[in-house]
């Protein structure tokens, strides 16, 4: 165990997932408004980024950015068996994310270049302090969850660069958004089954979630290839076979998680639902890629169903987990992840949707910032306050 002295500051600044997660949740809430604003024509930014462009970005490398760093800064203390990063260093950390942001929407008149730089520091500050970590812990096999960060700090770097060469980041968009979805089918496909495999055997369960194999690395490499061909190209028989049979293989790995015997822990059956929304955006990159539907049906489903619907669940779990409450969602935990599943149908369908003058994106945007309104509600205070005594806590319903 490391010899870092205990800390004693501010709760937000003593474990990584407190100031990220927390950056996220409020980060989701207001930014939803300001892009449909943006979107209807009632503000402009002056970022170097056109609208659309700036949407994804912020999407990928604003919200999942901060909750993939809260999540590491979790867990890497459990693979090193150091204290976690605490104190100034998370401080300027966020700092880091907060001014990209800012520099991103224009708020400090740089350049594009300027923009660029600015921007890129805080994923290549986390790939140094996680590198740190590991490195100090002589925890070598764990050197390699270096490689997705400096994939995602790689993505936004080619991100910027497409949008000032081409005036759009379209491989910029899918390659960002391909490496979330990999972490999904990478460390979801550990965790979903794990937290199922534990909940089923305290119950007695006698059919447990089957257990990693050589079915998952198989699944792994062909959604690999499948979301390289989608960065690649979106369209042609190449992305349209990958993505289908990725879809496929997906789809049977989460059969054989027992999700529906999960259906009394609401925390659970999230991660399951989530998890589903991988092969069902799979599929559907695959049938815009034959020119069945919309190419944003499949990124909107992946975006908002997968990565939304997967990190709130996540941030619900570690939060309580880590600040010393039960495991228990709670009616208004499972009404906001609903709404995130509702406003992604609810993009989907966009304009074949309306309820008086508000279509599809307006019903979307609404459900989305009530969504993130009651996560902030409920998991801010949370992560604002020391944790609980862990005697204080009951585990039993989930």
């Amino acid at each position: 165990m490391s010899s870092r002295a205990a800390f004693d500051g501010p709760a937000l600044l003593s474990y990584g997932f407190r100031p990220f997660f927390l950056a996220a949740t409020l980060f989701a809430l207001l930014v939803l408004p300001l892009w449909w604003s943006v979107w209807r024509g009632g503000v402009v930014l002056g970022g170097p980024f056109a609208p659309t462009d700036w949407h994804a970005h912020e999407m990928i490398f604003g919200y999942g950015a901060a909750v993939v760093a809260g999540f590491l800064f979790t867990a890497v203390p459990n693979w090193t068996g150091r204290l976690p990063t605490q104190g100034w260093p998370l401080a300027v950390l966020l700092a880091l994310w907060l001014a990209g942001r800012l520099s991103v929407a224009g708020g400090m008149g740089l350049g594009p270049v300027a923009v660029l730089l600015v921007d890129q520091v805080f994923l290549l500050a986390v790939a140094a302090m996680i590198a740190r970590e590991v490195v100090e812990g002589r925890n070598w096999r764990n050197l390699k969850v270096l490689v997705p960060v400096s994939l995602l700090w790689l993505a936004n770097v080619v991100f910027h660069v497409e949008a000032m060469v081409s005036g759009d980041a379209a491989h910029g968009r899918r390659f960002g958004m391909a490496l979330l979805i990999f972490l999904i089918m990478l460390i979801g496909g550990r965790i979903v089954p794990s937290f199922s495999r534990n909940w089923l055997v305290q119950r007695g369960a006698k059919s447990l979630p089957t257990a990693f194999n050589r079915f998952d690395a198989l699944g792994l490499v062909v959604g690999a290839v499948a979301l390289v061909s989608w960065v690649a190209a979106p369209s042609g028989m190449t992305v349209a076979v990958s993505a289908g049979l990725a879809a496929i293989l997906h789809m049977v790995r989460l059969l054989r998680w027992r999700g529906h015997a999960t259906w009394r822990s609401p925390l659970l059956l999230m991660l399951h639902l989530a998890y589903l929304m991988v092969p069902l955006g799979l599929a559907a990159v695959s049938a815009a890629a034959l020119g069945l539907i919309a190419p944003n049906v499949g990124a909107h489903v992946l975006g908002i169903g997968a990565v939304t619907a997967m990190t709130v669940a996540v941030m619900m779990r570690a939060t309580m987990g880590h600040t010393g409450r039960a495991l228990i969602a709670g009616r208004a935990l499972v009404v906001a992840f609903a709404l995130v599943l509702i406003a992604m149908v609810l993009r989907v369908m966009a304009g074949r949707v309306a309820i008086g003058a508000l279509d599809g994106v307006d019903l979307a945007a609404g459900a989305w910032t009530a969504a993130f309104a009651i996560v902030t509600w409920r998991l801010g205070p949370w992560l604002l306050q020391p944790k609980r005594a862990q005697k204080a806590v009951s585990r039993a319903p989930q």
